[in-house]
């Protein structure tokens, strides 16, 4: 089928309908759901804050926006990258039209075709892979910056019908472990505040957060506090946050793990526990406290390098604060230990009763602004919904649910991201789909990384932009829309299902992902099996029924109205519910019954040995590197955020590393030096 039949001329301009049938690839006509000159609210693309955006229209376009003061994560505030979300759209590196490596001749270079071309190229390219080496040697690296819907389709598309075995997002480098210790502990993947408790914490603990520079609009809902609570930081550097907090104990980097278990020493030593939630709530409690025995204060104190004085202290601040919080970010997450440090904090909040009531909670905050949706139901490290691939009840609900054959689904988990990325290091991954995601850029290793990259036999990339590090090593770059020109959901870390909409054209031939998915389905001969998947709406719809009688059910979510209207809405929402005050409230937790998801309704205690650095520092590399985000305007690679002329004068011009002065001065370096950064991996030159 010609892509003339596909794309059609709407007031002169190129817009990206798809005709087969009205709205059969999902993009109604543009402008669509307001008036030429209206202001619309839409949730924010860039981090899991999830903030509420106003955007003013005119003549039917976005021109501007503002803080949604009525949206209950953000309150009317916005962080720089959020005033300049719309600008970013109009970059001159925004990618317009398919780029084909060599094009329609021959050479190196990538030269613009036709979708049809693309397409079909597309598919041709990685059905010859596969038919030579299999279908484990192609695979697909996704994303937590597009909409929930888009990760549903794809997974499907390219696990049940491409046939694909391989596929994970980008949200494994920074939420795996978390995921892992919320499944472990709770039964269920399930982080259980609401950014109220925030406002409701007479103690809040931070750990592994600069919350000021990560995640500001949260900082700023600590701020608003009206009980002059305790903030303690739990942090190597003094941070931003460290420097606004009440307490700061500068721990020694990784030792978070014998803290933790010597704070649950202390506590339940003294007596400072909730032995009814114990009872009633939890599993393992007498082997924890065994198990915890091993680290006295003297021990604590030796590991962690903090004075005994500040951790009795710590210990005493739990046990009298009348509603403790402990939330924690990449600090814990990106480390070697991640998933027990994680769980080291979900046990001092079980211990001591501060679970399912407000101000309360052991709370992992996201990163990508669809994190959790690509946790739940991107269909890459689990099963839709929180399954599990190698379930055979779970493939077979999936199955009866899509009306698809049981054989589509495949009976063993894909490759995590690393093992994909070693894969085509070890050229068993031959070819390669990146979707809104630079790993040429993020990956460990960057120069082995690119190296890889460069030797793939098909590698596509999928983005807005045409000059990310990892459109480089494309051999197939398709044009995809950006925030705000396409619809959908975002699912923030409080479990609040936001909604896109669609306020701006995207540029050229650029399409939504999810016209390109539909499209691809089309062209691989699989489109049968996704003929209800019409638009954004219509798999939203999927995506409720695959959450039904789930923990995360969004049953009762009666269309993407009714979240435009309330502000969006936090899972779970089980239909017949929204009668339930509690469950329709605007902001909800979770365990509020102290009943959790395993079987036995119980958390689990857990717990093991900490373990030593896999690196240590040694003779030829003696210091210790610690990364974080050093400005509220930048956002990861800045493949986006580089396109604002605002953002980039907010951000540094330049890379720096952080020194302390008794680490300065023996190797006689001064502040504002250049300085060469070599570890195992690389080198770099920063200015001190």
């Amino acid at each position: 089928m010609s892509a003339r039949h596909l794309l059609r001329q709407f007031d002169g301009r190129l817009t990206r309908e798809l005709l087969l049938e009205p709205g059969k690839f999902g993009l109604g006509k543009f402008p669509a759901r307001f008036a030429p000159d209206a202001t619309t609210s839409m949730v924010c693309g860039y981090c899991s804050t999830g903030c509420g955006l106003k955007i003013h229209l005119q003549d039917g376009a976005a021109i501007n926006l503002s803080p949604d003061a009525d949206y209950p994560v953000n309150l009317g505030m916005a962080c720089p990258k959020g005033w300049e979300a719309l600008s970013v759209l109009n970059s001159p590196e925004r990618a317009t039209t398919p780029l084909l490596r060599g094009g329609e001749g021959s050479g190196a270079a990538l030269q613009p075709v036709s979708w049809e071309r693309a397409l079909t190229t597309f598919c041709q390219r990685f059905k010859a892979i596969i038919a030579k080496h299999g279908p484990g040697s192609v695979a697909f690296l996704s994303t937590g910056q597009i909409p929930t819907e888009e990760m549903l389709l794809l997974g499907c598309l390219a696990k049940f019908g491409m046939g694909w075995l391989h596929g994970d997002g980008n949200t494994r480098q920074c939420m795996a472990t978390s995921v892992v210790a919320y499944k472990q502990s709770f039964g269920f993947d399930a982080p259980p505040y609401t950014y109220a408790d925030f406002e409701a914490s007479d103690v809040i603990i931070l750990v592994g957060s600069n919350l000021c520079v990560g995640h500001p609009i949260l900082w700023e809902r600590v701020l608003r506090n009206p009980h002059q609570p305790k903030i303690v930081v739990i942090d190597p550097r003094r941070t931003e946050t460290a420097m606004g907090a009440t307490h700061h104990l500068p721990i020694l980097p990784k030792s978070d793990l014998t803290l933790f278990y010597g704070l649950a020493h202390l506590l339940i030593e003294r007596g400072w526990i909730d032995q009814a939630f114990l009872d009633r709530s939890t599993a393992g409690f007498a082997e924890f406290r065994q198990f915890v025995a091993a680290f006295p204060i003297e021990r604590v104190a030796a590991e962690t390098g903090l004075p005994k004085a500040d951790i009795e202290a710590l210990a005493r601040l739990i046990h009298e604060g009348k509603r403790v919080s402990f939330w924690w970010t990449m600090g814990v997450n990106q480390s070697y230990q991640g998933v027990r440090t994680a769980q080291s904090l979900i046990n001092l909040a079980l211990i001591t009763g501060n679970i399912g009531r407000p101000g309360t909670g052991a709370n992992s905050i996201t990163g990508q602004c669809n994190a959790m949706g690509s946790r739940l139901f991107s269909n890459t490290a689990s099963l839709v919904g929180g399954r599990d691939f190698s379930s055979v009840e779970h493939r077979a609900e999936v199955a009866q649910i899509l009306g698809i054959e049981q054989a589509c689904i495949p009976a063993s988990n894909s490759l995590c991201y690393d093992q994909i990325l070693d894969g085509v290091k070890a050229g068993k991954i031959r070819g390669l789909w990146v979707i809104a995601t630079n790993p040429a850029h993020s990956w460990i290793g960057q120069a082995e990384t690119q190296q890889a990259l460069s030797k793939l036999e098909f590698c596509v990339v999928q983005d807005m932009y045409r000059t990310s590090e990892t459109a480089q090593y494309a051999h197939l770059l398709l044009p995809a829309a950006g925030w705000g020109e396409k619809e959908g959901t975002l699912i923030n870390s409080e479990r609040r299902l936001g909604l896109m909409k669609k306020v701006a054209r995207a540029p050229g031939q650029a399409l939504a992902d999810f016209a390109i998915f539909r499209l691809l389905a089309h062209y691989w001969g699989c489109e049968a099996m996704f003929a209800e998947w019409t638009d954004p709406e219509a798999t939203f719809r999927i995506m409720q029924r695959l959450s039904r009688g789930r923990p995360c059910d969004i049953t009762g979510i009666r269309d993407y109205q009714m979240l435009d209207e309330r502000g969006g809405v936090q899972w779970p929402l089980p239909a017949g519910e929204l009668d339930n005050p509690a469950l329709a409230a605007r902001e909800r937790r979770l365990f509020e019954d102290g009943r959790f998801y395993h079987p036995d309704g119980r958390a689990r205690l857990l717990f093991d040995a900490p373990q030593p650095l896999p690196e240590p520092p040694d003779e030829q590399y003696p210091l210790l590197l610690l990364t974080g985000r050093g400005s509220a305007a930048q956002w990861h690679t800045q493949t986006r955020t580089r396109q604002s002329a605002v953002l980039r004068k907010l951000y540094p011009r330049e890379a720096f590393v952080e020194i302390h002065p008794a680490d300065a001065a023996p190797l006689g370096i001064a502040g504002g030096q250049q300085v060469v950064v070599q570890s195992r991996r690389g080198r770099i030159t920063l200015r001190a």
